[in-house]
């Protein structure tokens, strides 16, 4: 019977459907997360009768086949890139994107990822660096002395460094841009590489055409709508029942007919 086999599909569908819904929900208070959702595509089709198929002589035909269909299988998982609302902070590091673009982050082996969260630090030797000590495109330095750090929209970043009343300039943070954001990987730790599927990375400043501003003293709040989540948990949870139902049914029918003498 193949209404065992099409339920179970659609039980595992729904249980990554579920696991992608906890992962949002569990990510609700992450800076800069981009919630996702799992998307299914039917599997191949079993055909009994054609469609189109002669029915006489005179060239009639079907106009309908018989196509049964085996199930449901995980097409992938999406990233909903949309904007995040702005939360002030008032920490001189911490910066928002507001609009288009990633922040770059230099990995340990040299290698580029990038993120949205901009809850950043400073190292021992005055880098302006992630929560877990990697550098930020294009690795600007903060003087030791260094009593104010000013940002502009723009990624100009000055300080104010002793008893000076004239800033300095240290240099100016870049953003990074993907013709496929969606096709992006994530590696955990708010940070994403670029793949073949989301192009490489054209790097622009911010402000530019199409390159969103940046707000200092503002973390970017995760985009996931909670109302929204549990709501399609609950559906989850339903079509997982019902998938499951649909077995215990195939089951009981099964049994019926391996009863029959």
């Amino acid at each position: 019977m193949r209404a065992l086999g099409i339920a179970a599909t659609g039980m595992m569908a729904q249980q990554t459907n579920v696991d992608v819904i906890s992962n949002n929900i569990a990510n609700a208070n992450t800076a800069g997360f981009k919630s996702s959702r799992a998307a299914f595509q039917d599997l191949v089709y079993q055909s009994e009768r054609r469609e189109g198929a002669l029915t006489s002589d005179t060239g009639t035909a079907r106009p309908v086949g018989t196509d049964i269909g085996l199930g449901v299988e995980s097409a992938g998982v999406v990233r909903l890139n949309t904007q995040g609302g702005l939360t002030k902070t008032d920490n001189q590091l911490d910066m928002a994107i507001d609009g288009e673009g990633y922040f770059g982050i230099t990995m340990p082996d040299g290698s580029l990822a990038y993120t949205r969260a901009g809850n950043f630090q400073v190292s021992s030797t005055g880098q302006i660096v992630t929560l877990e000590g990697y550098e930020v495109v294009p690795g600007i330095t903060i003087p030791a002395n260094t009593t104010k750090v000013e940002i502009s929209q723009q990624g100009i970043v000055q300080a104010y460094v002793g008893n000076s009343t004239t800033p300095t300039q240290l240099g100016q943070l870049t953003m990074a841009t993907f013709i496929n954001e969606a096709g992006m990987k994530p590696i955990g730790n708010n940070l994403l590489k670029a793949t073949t599927a989301s192009g490489d990375a054209v790097t622009a400043n911010p402000g530019d055409p199409g390159i969103g501003v940046l707000r200092q003293g503002y973390i970017e709040s995760s985009n996931v709508n909670i109302i929204q989540q549990i709501t399609d948990l609950i559906a989850a949870q339903r079509a997982y029942e019902m998938n499951s139902k649909a077995i215990e049914t195939a089951d009981q029918m099964m049994s019926s007919t391996s009863q029959i003498k």
